[in-house]
C-alpha cells in the first residue's frame, strides 16, 4: 500500500506500464471508495433511529424525516443536471468539502433544535449530498477501466450504508446515544476519512488519449449539448429512467427500513447484520465488473448490461418466492435480494451509462445522466413512502417489501426488454441519420494514429 501512495499521479497522463496500471486502478478505487463511504456517514445513520411513538400531522415521524431527506436529495439531483454536468475539474474538491460540511452542520442543528422544527434541517442535509456521486464519479469516467473504477466506488455505496448504520446502531445500543445526536456523531467519526479520500482524489490525472479514443472525451456540457442529447434520446431516457426509478424506490425502502425488516425477521440485535450482510453483494459485483471490463466492444458490453438487469430481476422473483414458501433462510434471502438489487443498480450507475456514451459517441458525461435518473428515482422513493403511510399502513415493512419485490421486478423486466429493442433501432438510425452531437468519426482514428 505504501508503494501505491508513493506513486506520483498528479501528472497529466495515466500510468502506462502494466504494473503501474494495476496500482493506478487500486489507487482510484480506494480514493473513490473512501470518499463516498465517508459521505454516507453524513446521510444514512439517520435511518437507524426508529423514533418510536413519534408522529406529526398524523404521519409517522421517521417517515417524515426520510421523506424530507429524500426530497432534499431529489432537488439536489435536479440542480445537479446542470451543475454537475458543467462543473469544471478545478472546483470538484472544494465543492465536495463544502457540500458535506453543510450536510454535517445540518445534522448538528437537527439534534440541537426541538422537533418538529428540526425536520427542516434533514431536508437541508439531503440538499447538497445528492450531487456528491456525480462529482466523485467525474474523476473516474471516460477511461478504459471506468467500469472497474466505478465498481470500487459503488461497492462503497453498498457496504457503507450497512457499516455507517451499524455504527449508528452500536452507538445507540452500547452507549445509549440519543437517536437525534447519533447521526452527527457518526459523521464526526468519518471526518478524517473524508479528508483523506478527497486528498487522494485530487491526485488522479485526466484520462489519456487512449481513454478518449476508446470511450469518447468527457467534457463539461453546455445547455445546447444537453438539449441535443435529450432530443436525440427522449424515448431511451424515459425507458431507462423508469427502470432506474423502480430500482431506486426498492433500494431506498429496503435500506431506510432495514432495522425494522430485520426485527420482523426475528433479529432484534441487528448492528452486526447491518454492517456485514451487504459485503457478499459488493464482492460479487466487483467480480462481475472485472469480467465486464474485459469486453472492449462497447456494443456487446452495452446490450450485455441490459441482459444483466433482466437476469437480476428474474432472480429477485425466484428468491422471493422461495423465501415466502419457507424454502430460503431469511438471512440468505436478504443477502440475495441485495445482490439482485445492486447488480442491476450498479449496472446502470457505472456500466450502462458509461457504455451508452461510448457506443453512440455522445458529447455527454455520466454525471448528467445520473442526475436525471436519480432525481426521478428519489421522486419515486417519496411516492412509495406516501403510499405506504396512507394506503398500505396495515402491512408491516417486511410484507410491503415482499410485494414491492414482485411488482418492481415485473416493471424492470418489461421496460428492459423494450429498451433493448429501442437502442437497437436507435443504433441503426444513428448510422443512417447521424445527429449533430455525435463526435466526428475521424476523431478516434486521429487519436489512435497519435498513439501508434
Amino acid at each position: 500500500m505504501r508503494n501505491i501512495f508513493c506513486l506520483d499521479y498528479s501528472q497529466t497522463a495515466s500510468p502506462n506500464g502494466k504494473g503501474d496500471n494495476i496500482r493506478f486502478i487500486i489507487y482510484c478505487m480506494f480514493a473513490s471508495f473512501i470518499t463516498y463511504m465517508s459521505m454516507y456517514a453524513f446521510r444514512k445513520p439517520l435511518s437507524v433511529g426508529t423514533f418510536t411513538n413519534m408522529s406529526y400531522c398524523g404521519i409517522d415521524y421517521k417517515i417524515i424525516l426520510i421523506m424530507s431527506q429524500v426530497f432534499g436529495y431529489m432537488i439536489s439531483k435536479l440542480i445537479g443536471i446542470n451543475f454537475v454536468s458543467q462543473l469544471k475539474p478545478c472546483y470538484r474538491i472544494k465543492i465536495i468539502l463544502l457540500f458535506i460540511g453543510i450536510a454535517w452542520l445540518s445534522l448538528f442543528c437537527f439534534a440541537f433544535i426541538p422537533r418538529p422544527y428540526n425536520i427542516l434541517f434533514i431536508f437541508i442535509n439531503g440538499l447538497p449530498l445528492g450531487m456528491i456521486w456525480g462529482i466523485v464519479f467525474s474523476f473516474l469516467e471516460g477511461r478504459k477501466c471506468t467500469e472497474l473504477l466505478g465498481a470500487g466506488m459503488t461497492s462503497s455505496l453498498i457496504v457503507a450504508s450497512g457499516i455507517t448504520k451499524g455504527i449508528g446502531k452500536f452507538l445507540i445500543e452500547q452507549y445509549q446515544v440519543s437517536e437525534f445526536w447519533m447521526p452527527f456523531l457518526v459523521g464526526l467519526l468519518f471526518v478524517p476519512f473524508l479528508l483523506f479520500g478527497v486528498w487522494l482524489l485530487s491526485k488522479i490525472p485526466s484520462p489519456t488519449l487512449e481513454d478518449i479514443a476508446l470511450r469518447a472525451e468527457r467534457v463539461p456540457m453546455t445547455r445546447a449539448d444537453r438539449k441535443i442529447f435529450l432530443c436525440s434520446f427522449t424515448a431511451g431516457l424515459f425507458l431507462t429512467v423508469t427502470v432506474y426509478t423502480t430500482l431506486s424506490l426498492f433500494r431506498d425502502f429496503r435500506d431506510n427500513f432495514s432495522v425494522e425488516i430485520w426485527e420482523q425477521l426475528g433479529y432484534t440485535q441487528s448492528s452486526l447484520l447491518l454492517a456485514t450482510t451487504e459485503i457478499p453483494s459488493a464482492l460479487a459485483i466487483l467480480l462481475l465488473t472485472t469480467l465486464m471490463i474485459q469486453i472492449k466492444n462497447n456494443r456487446i458490453a452495452f446490450y450485455g448490461n441490459i441482459l444483466i438487469v433482466l437476469s437480476g430481476s428474474l432472480l429477485m422473483v425466484v428468491v422471493t418466492i422461495l423465501f415466502v414458501l419457507g424454502k430460503l433462510h431469511p438471512i440468505l434471502w436478504m443477502i440475495l435480494t441485495g445482490f439482485c438489487l445492486y447488480i442491476a443498480y450498479t449496472t446502470y450507475q457505472i456500466m450502462f451509462f458509461e457504455r451508452w456514451i461510448a457506443l453512440f459517441r455522445c458529447r455527454c458525461n455520466v454525471g448528467f445522466l445520473i442526475c436525471i435518473a436519480d432525481s426521478m428515482g428519489y421522486m419515486g422513493s417519496i411516492g412509495i413512502l406516501f403510499y405506504k403511510n396512507f394506503f398500505s399502513h396495515h402491512l408491516n415493512q417486511l410484507s410491503f417489501l415482499i410485494n414491492l419485490a414482485y411488482i418492481s421486478s415485473g416493471i424492470i423486466i418489461l421496460f428492459s426488454l423494450i429498451s433493448f429493442g429501442y437502442f437497437l433501432y436507435k443504433e441503426h438510425e444513428s448510422v443512417t441519420k447521424p445527429v449533430n452531437n455525435i463526435l466526428a468519426p475521424n476523431k478516434s482514428t486521429e487519436i489512435l494514429q497519435k498513439l501508434t
